[in-house]
């Protein structure tokens, strides 16, 4: 489903990065939801992108939050059901998203590319991209 980009699962972070996704992780999960302990962090190149795809419930539980870092994006998300329900979310650079509920089970989500990041009309240049990725246990 991605193109253009490498990936990683980390597990040690330094304490200024742990205190940050604790923050994330505070702002995006129930207490008392038992979290994945590994990290997903992408690197997407400039000519990178995500697929639509809906994540496998065998890997991940009812959330997904990703801090977005380097560059803004524009995420779609569009419904499996009935394609001409869709939004478009622009994703800041340094921002945070959480996907749960009908958007984590009923829409697929991607990162367009770099020639179709528009927003509102508006064209969102898509340089580098890491996103930093916490889920809970399936």
């Amino acid at each position: 489903a991605i193109r253009g980009c490498r990936e990683t699962e980390i597990s040690h972070w330094s304490e200024e990065s742990q205190q940050i996704l604790q923050r994330v992780r505070d702002t995006a999960f129930p207490p008392g939801v038992p979290q994945l302990s590994l990290v997903h962090v992408l690197d997407l190149d400039k000519t990178g992108y995500i697929k639509p795809h809906v994540d496998s419930v065998k890997f991940c539980g009812c959330t997904i939050a990703g801090l977005s870092l380097l560059s803004s994006s524009v995420m779609l998300l569009v419904s499996e059901q009935n394609p001409e329900d869709w939004m478009a979310l622009l994703l800041p650079r340094r921002s945070l998203y959480i996907i749960r509920g009908a958007a984590r089970y009923e829409f697929t989500h991607e990162i367009l590319k770099d020639e179709e990041s528009f927003f509102d009309g508006q064209k969102i240049p898509r340089e580098r991209r890491i996103s930093v990725i916490c889920r809970n246990l399936p």
